[in-house]
């Protein structure tokens, strides 16, 4: 895809979060653009960035940290986004900086573990299974208090917030259920803030879905597509 191309798909998906942002009376200001440049080359990345973009995702550990190696600008905020390998975590720790993915306990501890090493702090997101599809990743609903409390005493993983992955469906409107039990969760889960929970973000909605999530209290999007046309799989 050619620069000007990405450039005009992140202009539109601004003015899209901006109008629908203030038609639900937030502000736009706190909702984050993550660009999902899974399988895209890192040219795109730098034309992204060109137009003003700074936050990218993966979802692949191996990509991520290729990724990361090429493109040393210490402005870029990195998000892993995909499922987490406890034994590759050590290989992205010095650089990631948001990991939407933790789905259990021991994945905080090992973020713990291998960000320590590095002397530096890793933002942390819970994914909770919303869809209650089994192929998506995600905790129940209900174990999510016992993850966070896993996480209390932390010192070098911090748990910002809530991720979700909402099921695939013509008309988001049918999902927005779905959002709104993220929503729920993150507003009855704010007893369990502190020193290393600080629940402030919701990573939920993507290209298809990105108006009712942020109807529903969305502040980070991932979106990939509709920035970077469609994906190459191999």
């Amino acid at each position: 895809m050619s620069d000007q191309d990405i450039a005009q798909n992140l202009k539109s998906i601004q003015q899209k979060i901006e109008t629908t942002a203030k038609s639900a009376g937030r502000d736009p200001e706190e909702i984050t653009l993550v660009a999902v440049s899974k399988t895209k080359p890192v040219n795109d990345i730098y034309e992204a960035m060109t137009a003003g973009q700074l936050h990218f995702g993966e979802n692949r550990m191996k990509e991520l940290e290729d990724k990361m190696l090429e493109i040393e600008t210490p402005d870029v905020v990195w998000h892993f986004i995909g499922n987490l390998q406890t034994n590759k975590i050590k290989y992205i720790a010095d650089r990631v900086n948001w990991i939407h993915s933790v789905e259990k306990a021991k994945y905080l501890k090992e973020i713990e573990k291998r960000a320590g090493n590095e002397n530096r702090v890793v933002n942390a997101l819970i994914q909770v299974n919303i869809s209650d599809e089994k192929q998506k990743g995600g905790c129940k609903p209900e174990d999510l208090a016992g993850i966070l409390e896993s996480a209390k005493d932390y010192k070098h993983v911090q748990v910002r917030g809530l991720m979700g992955m909402a099921t695939f469906v013509d008309d988001p409107e049918d999902i927005r259920s779905e959002f709104k039990l993220l929503k729920e969760l993150f507003d009855s889960h704010q007893k369990y803030n502190g020193e290393s929970v600080k629940l402030e973000h919701l990573s939920m909605g993507m290209t298809n879905d990105m108006e009712v999530a942020i109807e529903e209290g969305a502040t980070m999007l991932r979106i990939g597509s509709a920035i970077f046309g469609e994906r190459n799989y191999d």
